[in-house]
């Protein structure tokens, strides 16, 4: 490779740390308006860049952790922001800031670690804010249990401070009689309950608490007297003068007289409305999705476990699954923020079409959403319910200049059976909206039981073969490829082999059907093709064998860019001459991209090329003539064809692939009338049972058997 003197010039861009800055300052500007305490502009703006860059590394951690996030929420309470005001700035300024640094592009990547962290900040927020109320909470007790302490020695020193604390406290404060009159209540506490403080002096406490909770105030006081406890804490509902009800949090203290006998209970208020609305916003944004405002799957969970246990038995519910078909399109082509608005107006229109049903739906991540019907007499049927969605998206919307109509696929379960888990009954949903797409779109599918079973059964062995294969229970065999002309053994053919001992073994073909969707196929293909390579290069040597080693690759190894130099390194570490091996390329994967390429790089390694399952596809011919193919392999269905059908096509085909000048190998012979016809169409060579079944390596009969 020739040496690079100069690099091309880069434009500077900037950092991480200047759009870090930049929030930071913004960050500083807003909270400097809301604070309690304020520290200087400069500590402020350290404390916040600090504390913006412990974010950030939260943020590109995988980790689960959110202890880093809750501190910075409880250094907030520490720097003075202690209210609502300095919450919601930070979670405004960063749940925008954040979405918008470079660093974390593509936003959508993000989204979810950013609310994560923004929950664990506000968590730690108001934990150090609930711990800074109490604080101050404590602390105003023991000033006034100090004070009313004092006053036995010095009443009017006492009366003096308990004065001044009692007025210019932010919480409300009452002085209350055993029997629970008010004897003195300041500016704060009326303030809450909408009175006036001359009209709570002389009230009953329990008068001014709501009737669902009095009980419990009622029981803790009564501990107090018995001397049970000695301070209590509730989250109380009082009674406002306007009818409204106010959220607080109260604590109360006895005093006792010089004697020790109970004189007065000191209560203390926290207005707690602004938090409980704070805590219920942030509840709701937890259980729904940001960008459509739909419930997320969370809260669909949770819906779906008590719609099951109050559906009516006669009819039911009905899940949807719900996909947008050719998305990934839309983002790929328009960009993401188009497939946002898709998704946003996708959501509309599922409202509109759910409008009048008692159901819900749901944003489950990306383009599939849930939709639960509760259904009834007038419910619409299944189809008609999808046909109208369908119909929705079908009216063009536009985006950009861009007017775009696509359609959904579903999967549906309708009426499921009473005491079915939530979780199982969203999989079942799940997995039919799967089949629903198996190569087609803007369909629906009604859950079946046994092609569900079917399906399990299936995908459990698929990603159990890893282990099968690591236990040894995946081997390798070995059949003959034979001459149609006398019998004789032309060549040897590499198989998979799962040895199931409780159950029927696993072919070839099943093998290769259950590795690819785990995508197994590559290093198990792999591996067989090396196997191969020295049970032949062994035979070389032990037997004098010579014949073609034939191994069929699958079109997820044939387009893999790496293959040519696997197939250079194995030849190294093998020592099989590459004349001597045969690998068989699917017709199918010609038009895949890079397939040509590794084809045409095998055939100059000197390795022969066999297109395998030939005659399936219109260009099968023209590849004979285009690429260095020199044998074609015609699929197993083709024979199994000519076994029970008309033969006149298949007749044809032979003297078409020999006028080319290539070697025709059949697939799928099993019997000696199927021989005996193909050796007449003039067949060469061929596989299957009528020659020999796979075998391991130690049974195959020939002159390169017993090793």
């Amino acid at each position: 490779m020739p040496k690079i003197d100069h690099a091309p010039e880069r434009l500077t861009v900037p950092g991480p740390d200047h759009g870090r800055a930049v929030l930071a300052r913004k960050w500083a500007s807003l909270l400097s308006r809301v604070t309690v305490v304020s520290p200087g502009r400069e500590e402020l703006d350290r404390e916040l860049r600090d504390m913006l860059d412990t974010l950030c590394e939260c943020l590109h951690s995988m980790s689960s952790d959110a202890t880093r996030a809750e501190r910075v929420g409880a250094r907030l309470v520490a720097l003075g922001y202690v209210g609502e005001p300095g919450l919601r700035s930070t979670l405004d300024v960063l749940g925008k800031g954040f979405a918008a640094l470079p660093e974390f592009q593509p936003a959508d990547r993000f989204a979810e670690r950013i609310v994560l962290t923004l929950g664990a900040l506000s968590c730690g927020f108001l934990l150090a804010h609930e711990r800074s109320v109490l604080g101050l909470q404590e602390t105003m007790h023991l000033s006034l249990l100090k004070a009313v302490r004092d006053a036995q020695w010095n009443l009017k020193e006492s009366e003096a401070r308990f004065e001044q604390v009692v007025t210019s406290s932010a919480s409300g404060i009452a002085l209350v009689a055993v029997d629970g009159r008010i004897v003195r209540a300041n500016a704060a506490l009326a303030e809450m309950l909408g009175r006036g403080p001359a009209e709570l002096t002389g009230a009953v406490l329990y008068d001014v608490v709501h009737p669902d909770t009095v009980g419990l105030l009622r029981e803790a006081m009564t501990a107090l007297l018995d001397g049970g406890r000695e301070r209590i804490r509730q989250s109380q509902r009082l009674l406002r003068g306007d009818g409204d009800v106010a959220r607080i949090s109260l604590t109360a203290s006895l005093l006792r007289d010089a004697e020790d006998r109970p004189g007065h209970f000191v209560v203390v208020v926290e207005d707690g409305t602004e938090l409980m609305l704070l805590r219920g916003e942030l509840s709701r944004q937890a259980l729904h999705d940001v960008l459509t405002g739909l419930p997320n799957r969370q809260y669909f969970g949770t819906h779906l476990e008590t719609a099951l246990r109050r559906a009516d038995p006669v009819y039911g519910v009905t899940l949807f699954h719900v996909d947008l078909d050719a998305f990934g399109m839309v983002c790929n082509s328009l960009g993401r923020r188009a497939g946002e608005q898709l998704l946003v107006h996708f959501a509309q229109r599922l409202r509109v079409v759910m409008a009048r049903e008692r159901a819900m739906i749901a944003r489950f991540h990306s383009d599939e959403f849930g939709i639960l019907v509760e259904n009834t007499a007038e419910t619409p049927d299944i189809a008609a319910i999808v046909r109208a969605i369908n119909d929705e998206l079908a009216e063009p919307f536009f985006i950009d200049g861009h007017g775009l109509a696509l359609s959904a696929s579903a999967g549906v379960v309708h009426r499921p059976e009473r005491g079915i888990d939530p979780i199982e009954l969203l999989r079942q949903a799940d997995q039919t909206l799967r089949r629903a797409k198996t190569r087609r779109r803007g369909q629906w599918k009604m859950f079946d039981r046994e092609a569900d079973a079917h399906d399990r059964r299936t995908q459990a062995l698929a990603v159990g073969m890893a282990g099968a294969w690591e236990n040894g229970r995946i081997g390798v065999r070995y059949r003959p490829m034979g001459r149609l002309a006398d019998g004789e053994v032309a060549g040897v053919e590499a198989r998979l082999h799962w040895d199931r001992p409780d159950e029927t073994a696993l072919s070839h073909e099943c093998c290769l059907e259950l590795a690819e969707p785990t995508g197994l196929v590559l290093p198990l293909g792999d591996w067989m093709l090396r196997a191969a390579a020295r049970q032949g290069e062994w035979w070389r040597q032990s037997a004098g064998f010579s014949l073609p080693m034939v191994v069929g690759l699958t079109a997820h190894q044939v387009s893999d860019e790496a293959l040519g130099t696997r197939v250079t390194r194995l030849l190294a570490d093998t020592g099989l001459s590459p004349g001597q091996l045969t690998l068989g390329v699917p017709a199918g994967a010609l038009a895949v991209s890079g397939v040509i390429e590794n084809v045409t790089a095998l055939a100059d390694l000197g390795v022969h090329v066999m297109l395998d399952e030939f005659g399936l596809g219109p260009d099968d011919l023209r590849a004979i003539e285009d690429l260095p193919v020199g044998i074609v392999r015609v699929d197993r269905r083709l024979a199994e064809w000519q076994a029970w059908s008309d033969s006149t096509f298949l007749g044809a085909l032979v003297p078409l692939v020999r006028q080319v000048g290539a070697t025709l190998v059949v697939d799928g012979i099993h019997t000696e009338d199927q021989a005996k016809w193909w050796r007449a169409a003039g067949a060469e060579l061929a596989t299957g049972d009528y020659f020999g079944t796979a075998s391991p390596a130690g049974e195959l009969a020939g002159p390169f058997a017993g090793t």
